[in-house]
């Protein structure tokens, strides 16, 4: 019987166990998107996680959604994620980047030279963001021209060359909870009525070309993706999500990439298709309704109905969370007021087994 804890070859990389640490923004990164000492630190160590993922790093500057997060689109970035990659793989770890572009979910006051968020269409979220001033509505952004859609794309290929330049073992495209990939799957973010949208096989061009784009530029073994179907987060409404997100697993099923990840999706049924149809390796960030993922999801393994498990805040409390989780406890409590931005405290401060 395969476990949570037995190794597994990813596309070719070896990991350790099965258990994954999520992508969590953390807004500790500095303000012009380089990783700090605190990251290096951070993630060094969660490093006996089967695979990191990291938090979401912007693929250009018009792609930042919030204040404090990292980027992979400028030289001292890359320099500053190689100390994070490094010190991770010294310690024994394996390493992805999450590659994002937040599409309308962001601010002006976020952005430079007058930028501002940019989308698959010219509808507002609903709701307020982050900025440096606290929580503010969002804006309307500006509909994305053809060009800009196909320079977009492109700027998730030249991210995922800079994440292998700064020593990443790959990267996985963040197509989830209502950033830009997610709103041009979305038909109440998109609109629009020429390739990129007015039916379903439309809305998944997006999705579909960055992946290939990405793919093509560092490997289909080395790149993931992330869904989340149906997931409501950031004003999204996918009312029937099925055949969107049939025609982007279908289309990419053939590329070979390193995985699948989904989280937040209440349809299992759903969940379970998509995973038929895609036929390669799989990633689950199981809904847990209110609690952290815990000792009760490691059967999802055992079972076969994840190749490898996703934890989010148990991460964040618990450093050490895979000898945790085969001994059955102790767990820290995981604090939400450190959650997001702030010190090192709630960041750095978590106690591993032994230091309590």
């Amino acid at each position: 019987m395969t476990t949570a804890f037995d190794p597994i070859d990813l596309a070719g990389i070896p990991l350790a166990n099965r258990l994954v640490m999520a992508p969590m923004t953390r807004n500790r990164a500095s303000a012009e998107g380089v990783p700090t000492d605190s990251m290096v630190a951070y993630y060094t160590q969660r490093a006996s996680a089967g695979l990191i993922i990291t938090e979401a790093a912007q693929t250009e500057v018009v792609g930042r959604g919030y204040p404090l997060t990292p980027g992979l689109h400028t030289a001292e970035q890359i320099a500053g994620w190689r100390r994070v990659t490094d010190s991770v793989h010294a310690a024994g770890g394996r390493i992805f980047a999450q590659l994002w572009h937040s599409g309308r979910i962001g601010h002006p006051t976020l952005l430079p030279d007058g930028l501002v968020p940019v989308g698959p269409s010219a509808v507002r979220a609903a709701g307020q963001g982050f900025t440096q001033d606290g929580p503010t509505d969002f804006v309307t952004p500006r509909e994305m021209t053809g060009e800009e859609i196909r320079a977009t794309i492109e700027g998730f290929a030249a991210a995922a060359r800079n994440a292998i330049e700064a020593g990443f073992d790959g990267v996985e495209i963040h197509g989830g909870n209502g950033y830009l990939v997610h709103q041009f799957l979305a038909p109440n973010a998109n609109l629009r009525t020429d390739e990129w949208g007015g039916s379903d096989e439309a809305r998944a061009r997006f999705a579909i070309e960055v992946v290939k784009a990405v793919a093509d530029a560092v490997g289909a073994y080395r790149t993931g993706l992330r869904l989340s179907p149906g997931n409501t987060f950031n004003d999204i409404d996918e009312p029937a999500p099925e055949a969107t997100y049939t025609a982007v697993v279908e289309a990419l099923a053939p590329l070979g990439l390193a995985y699948l990840h989904t989280c937040d999706v209440h349809d299992l049924e759903l969940l379970a298709r998509l995973r038929k149809r895609f036929g390669g390796t799989f990633l689950l960030n199981p809904v847990t309704d209110g609690r952290p993922t815990g000792l009760e999801e490691l059967p999802l393994v055992e079972r076969g109905e994840a190749d490898l498990l996703v934890y989010g805040a148990m991460f964040i409390a618990n450093p050490d969370l895979p000898r945790r989780l085969a001994a059955g406890g102790p767990f820290n409590t995981p604090d939400r007021a450190g959650f997001y931005g702030g010190d090192d405290g709630g960041y750095l401060d978590y106690p591993a087994l032994g230091d309590n």
